[in-house]
């Protein structure tokens, strides 16, 4: 909360005011869940900060009992999954959240939430270069999401010299986007921000400890 209001004050100058929160990036949200959507509350409430509720998005890695919770509450929230792999074996092996709540658990979860708030799901898909970018990646997922009120949120990787991965180029990109889209699949490519000030996946932190361990 105490983020939310110091930016707002910044933009209070302009005649400005914040419209959109999305909570992710920082942690788990779904592992502090009360709180989380207390903070929801508090910014949407007339008498916080009014933004509406179709303007905040929680992301969740796929904690599947609080991804039921919150399908339970029919809010007006949006949902965001951060997938970033297709098949069990390489979610496990990208996001170990996926050996307590493999995909099976996690579409099954989110089948839930769809038919309980007719609201449409963002899956977030960090492309890595090598790893997760093939056609027959893209093919995996237009098979997992389809039939699923939602789209994919593409998202260039913002290199980290620490986790030794790569960022796929513009045209590669294009070529899973293209592919996802022919099957049926909605999707986006967002734009890349922060990479050139370290200051995006986990860059500043990264270069922090560095400096930190000489």
């Amino acid at each position: 909360m105490a983020q939310v209001l110091s930016v707002q004050k910044d933009l209070d100058a302009a005649e400005d005011r914040v419209s959109h929160v999305v909570v992710m990036g920082t942690g788990e949200p779904f592992d502090n869940y009360e709180h989380v959507m207390n903070f929801a509350k508090t910014i949407n409430h007339d008498l916080g900060l009014g933004i509406g509720g179709r303007h905040i998005t929680i992301s969740t890695c796929g904690i599947v009992p609080k991804i039921l919770a919150f399908a339970q509450a029919k809010t007006q929230y949006n949902l965001a999954i951060s997938l970033h792999a297709p098949n069990n074996a390489l979610r496990s092996r990208l996001m170990p959240i996926n050996k307590a709540y493999p995909l099976e658990e996690l579409m099954k979860a989110l089948k839930v939430y769809t038919d309980l708030n007719n609201r449409r799901l963002t899956f977030e898909y960090i492309l890595l270069k090598g790893i997760n970018d093939q056609p027959v990646h893209a093919d995996q997922l237009a098979d997992l999401i389809r039939g699923i009120n939602a789209y994919v949120n593409l998202i260039p990787y913002n290199e980290v010299d620490e986790h030794g991965y790569r960022s796929v180029d513009r045209k590669s990109a294009m070529v899973f986007y293209d592919r996802l889209m022919k099957r049926g699949i909605r999707s986006t490519i967002r734009k890349e921000h922060g990479g050139d000030i370290d200051a995006a996946c986990g860059q500043l932190r990264a270069k922090e400890e560095k400096k930190r361990m000489g």
